[in-house]
């Protein structure tokens, strides 16, 4: 089946038959449309839509196999090498799966001793910085925690939380942007000490939102936005003991 798609590909970045759009991007110009199609898996996994699902899997295998010719177009690697890379990388991670092993060091100690053999030794190495920033902020806390700078507990986050809210009370028009960064960054470490995934939560927070402004719409139909803000705050409460 995977033959059928990589054919089709070369089809499409046939540089003198292939698709107008197809053939003329790169990886740089491809690679937004990569986090997209991640975004709708996981939308489509938070539905529950298992068809959606289906199709939104395709489409990002999709993206793998774009990525994959156009480096095979460069001479750097193919789709197999994609794929021989990825399976080498999970049977070295699962020695007590797939080799003799009878214990596993942990998935953790594996992963260290992959990043010990890479040029670049600091312990925040590698994570991406496409990442969404809440779960970029997460996984470089996570990492600076392994090297023993954290709060021992989630006491010691809670006061930088306000701390930083403090120190946007009193920012000048040239650092709050940063002092605001400061305190996204501050609420993402509390929520990790209490063992919260802030990008899970903000997607949840997030959803909350648009379904109580949507019911907010619905009750006040066609006259919603001439309504003061009070009125709006009156029927935000509204929806709000409706339980929405």
């Amino acid at each position: 089946m995977i033959d059928r798609l990589t054919t089709i590909m070369a089809r499409l970045r046939d540089p003198d038959t292939g698709c107008e759009w197809d053939r003329v991007q790169t990886s740089r110009t491809v690679a937004r449309y990569t986090i997209e199609e991640a975004y709708e898996v996981v939308d489509a996994i938070e539905r529950g839509d298992l068809a959606d699902l289906k199709d939104e899997l395709g489409d990002l295998l999709l993206q793998v196999v774009f990525h994959a010719r156009i480096a095979e177009e460069a001479g750097a690697f193919a789709l197999p090498d994609v794929i021989d890379a990825i399976s080498d990388k999970m049977e070295r991670r699962h020695p007590h799966i797939f080799g003799p092993a009878e214990t596993s060091p942990g998935w953790e100690t594996i992963k260290a001793t992959e990043r010990a053999n890479k040029p670049d030794q600091s312990a925040v190495a590698g994570v991406a910085t496409a990442l969404p920033s809440l779960a970029r902020a997460d996984k470089l806390q996570k990492r600076a925690a392994r090297v023993g700078f954290d709060w021992p507990d989630p006491t010691g986050s809670l006061a930088k939380v306000h701390e930083e809210l403090d120190e946007i009370a009193t920012a000048t028009a040239d650092t709050l942007a940063e002092e605001v960064g400061d305190l996204l960054f501050a609420v993402a470490n509390y929520a990790r000490h209490l063992g919260i995934d802030p990008e899970v939560a903000l997607r949840a927070g997030n959803a909350k939102f648009e379904a109580r402004f949507r019911a907010m719409e619905h009750i006040a139909g066609a006259g919603f936005e001439a309504l003061s803000l009070e009125e709006k705050e009156a029927l935000w409460q509204t929806v709000k003991r409706r339980g929405g």
